[in-house]
């Protein structure tokens, strides 16, 4: 089971910072993700980073049982 971990507006879409997926790719973390919270979610998505463990992931990679996905939307600032 990995862990997702949920950054700025996804994690206000989302209404958490964290919840445990079962999955065994990154691929899988996200269709789960936006199947729970939907296209405006799949919009976050298409724009953010995502990170295993704190580095860069394609969708294919395996994830282990500790693994965590990390969703990381652009930063604005001013």
């Amino acid at each position: 089971m990995a862990r997702l971990r949920l950054f700025g507006p996804a994690r206000d879409l989302a209404g958490t910072g964290t919840l445990e997926i079962p999955a065994t790719v990154v691929a899988d973390v996200l269709a789960e993700a936006t199947a729970r919270f939907g296209p405006h979610f799949a919009t976050i998505l298409s724009s953010s980073r995502v990170w295993v463990n704190g580095v860069d992931a394609p969708p294919e990679q395996l994830l282990g049982d500790s693994d965590e996905v990390a969703v990381l939307p652009p930063v604005s600032g001013g």
